[in-house]
């Protein structure tokens, strides 16, 4: 009959709807838990120990930047005491030239006023052999104090335009990596705030969600008691054609029809009331939903800075490293420099010292060369006076080289001392500062990667979260059509009983096993009141009452799954 053709119809209807339904929420889950996977991969990006470790450490290195000014005015003032010990060196560098000059002008006069007598002839020759010699170590000598004095005017120069850009750079990018590292600092704890914030609507999203999925228990409660519906009708039809329902006459079938027809009548509107009633939670727990997407969203743009193309603020703070990078690699050039010359010039000390020896050598050997000849002349008498003469002046200006030698070792002291403080000074900038920053550029580049990722991640989730849950709403709106459809099944069964019941108190005997057949059917106490009140049954011939339906939470999602 057509009844049963719109009772089934609205029991399709109703598993087709809750079903779908039950697979959209299921969705909306599946992406709220995405959505949280990813915040606390954010949060653990925020939190990560490697990001406050970089921050304390550029924090260092800033100090580290403001010390560069002063630590380059020490190097230069190191530099100064060591170009004036190389000025001093100079000039007894000179004066030992001169003397060897003055020596080799005495040993050719003796070569001259000697060159009748045989006996002086190999002397003469001999002595300017090793004032040649003296000559040739002094003028190296003097060489390589004049290349360490080119490399000292060399870095000075460097340096007086290192020390131009400090004053000039410096105070900039401190000032911008502080501000940066405080910047950073902030942010990190802003996006954590909001990460929290978005955390907290999400899972309530999630748990409205789970309640939602519980409350969909209704769809297969409302599914079942239209089958429950249209058992009876079946039965019914049964009955009246097995051999016990034959013998009724019209009237008996029409009465027993007709309190059928009442029965289905009243557990069709009963459950067309809940139905209503439950199914209008729903739709309201959903429409919820949609101001909680919206403050997600909002919250998922309050992430991004304004005005930031990269949408990260650990891009600023790159660029200021790098700045400062581009600082600290001329402080490398400097240093490495300086270490250059102080290196040299200990090693020139050394060689210098060496040399000094030699040319004491060559000294100690003029004046016993010219001791010796005076003692010849004097046994010559008149002839060897001449030479006697010169060569006393010989030894007169060969022990001025033991005054220069003994200046110059002072002196060679002195710039050993000041090599010393040049390479004590490089101890401050020694923690290599441009290695320190590569490193932070490097771990802040990764954390920027990682951090852009995650927030187009969560910015992704965020609006697929706002799809499922707009599309979600159109599909999770039960009250419209399907609750329009149980009205009219149960406007049609109304119909069907009439406004009168049927008086069937001589039929009790007859029909009880048709009704204790429908009863037993029943999942709902509810439907048992309700068949009590249409047809008295014996409690003890009822079953026990089915036990109230789950719904602890672990229980949420298979009590919504029918």
């Amino acid at each position: 009959m057509d009844v049963s053709r719109t009772l089934e119809t609205a029991r399709t209807e109703v598993e087709k709807r809750f079903l779908d339904g039950g697979a959209v929420l299921l969705s909306v889950m599946e992406v709220l838990n995405q959505l949280l996977s990813s915040l606390d991969r954010l949060t653990k990006a925020l939190d990560s120990e490697g990001a406050r470790d970089t921050t304390a450490d550029l924090l260092q290195t800033v100090s580290g930047l403001s010390d560069l000014p002063g630590l380059e005015a020490r190097r230069q003032e190191s530099f100064a005491v060591l170009a004036e010990a190389g000025s001093k060196l100079h000039a007894h560098v000179t004066d030992m030239q001169e003397t060897m000059r003055y020596l080799r002008t005495f040993a050719v006069t003796v070569k001259i006023t000697g060159a009748g007598i045989a006996e002086f002839a190999g002397f003469a020759e001999e002595i300017l052999e090793r004032i040649r010699s003296g000559t040739d170590e002094v003028n190296t000598f003097a060489q390589q104090l004049g290349s360490l004095e080119r490399e000292l005017k060399v870095a000075m120069t460097f340096g007086a335009t290192t020390a131009k850009a400090y004053d000039r750079n410096v105070p900039q990018v401190v000032a911008a990596l502080e501000k940066d590292a405080r910047t950073i600092a902030v942010h990190r704890k802003e996006l954590a705030v909001i990460a929290a914030e978005v955390g907290a609507i999400a899972r309530g999203v999630q748990s409205k969600v789970a309640s939602t999925l519980s409350a969909l228990q209704i769809g297969d409660i409302t599914r079942q008691r239209i089958e429950h519906v249209q058992s009876a009708f079946a039965f019914l039809e049964e009955f009246l054609a097995s051999d016990e329902g034959s013998k009724l006459d019209a009237d008996a079938r029409r009465r027993l029809a007709n309190v059928i027809h009442h029965l289905t009548a009243a557990q069709m509107r009963e459950m067309v009331a809940d139905f209503q009633r439950e199914s209008g939670n729903v739709v309201k727990t959903i429409a919820s939903f949609s101001h909680d997407t919206q403050e997600i969203l909002k919250l998922r743009d309050a992430m991004k800075p304004e005005g930031s193309n990269d949408g990260n603020v650990l891009r600023a703070l790159e660029q200021s490293v790098s700045a400062a990078h581009a600082i600290v690699q001329q402080v490398e050039t400097a240093r490495v420099q300086a270490d250059g010359i102080s290196q040299s010039t200990l090693g020139t000390a050394s060689n210098l010292l060496h040399r000094i020896e030699t040319i004491r050598a060559v000294k100690t050997d003029i004046h016993y060369m010219a001791l010796n000849t005076n003692l010849r002349c004097s046994r010559m008498g008149e002839e060897g006076r001449s030479i006697n003469v010169v060569t006393a002046e010989l030894r007169i200006f060969a022990a001025k080289l033991d005054e220069s030698a003994d200046a110059i070792v002072s002196g060679l002291a002195s710039l050993e001392t000041a090599a010393g403080h040049v390479a004590s000074g490089q101890e401050a900038s020694d923690h290599r500062l441009d290695e320190r920053l590569i490193s932070a550029v490097d771990t802040i580049r990764a954390a920027a990667n990682i951090m852009d990722g995650e927030l187009e991640t969560l910015s992704g989730h965020g609006r697929e979260v706002a799809n499922k849950i707009m599309l979600s709403i159109g599909k999770l709106d039960f009250q419209r059509d399907l609750g329009e459809t149980l009205a009219n099944c149960a406007d049609t069964l109304d119909d069907m009983a009439g406004s009168e019941i049927a008086d069937v108190g001589d039929l009790e005997d007859i029909i009880a096993p048709l009704s204790a057949r429908i009863f037993k059917v029943y999942t709902m106490a509810q439907e048992r009141n309700i068949h009590r009140d249409i047809i008295p049954m014996d409690d003890n011939a009822a079953p026990a009452a089915v036990a109230p339906a789950k719904t602890d939470d672990e229980d949420l999602f298979a009590d919504a799954l029918f």
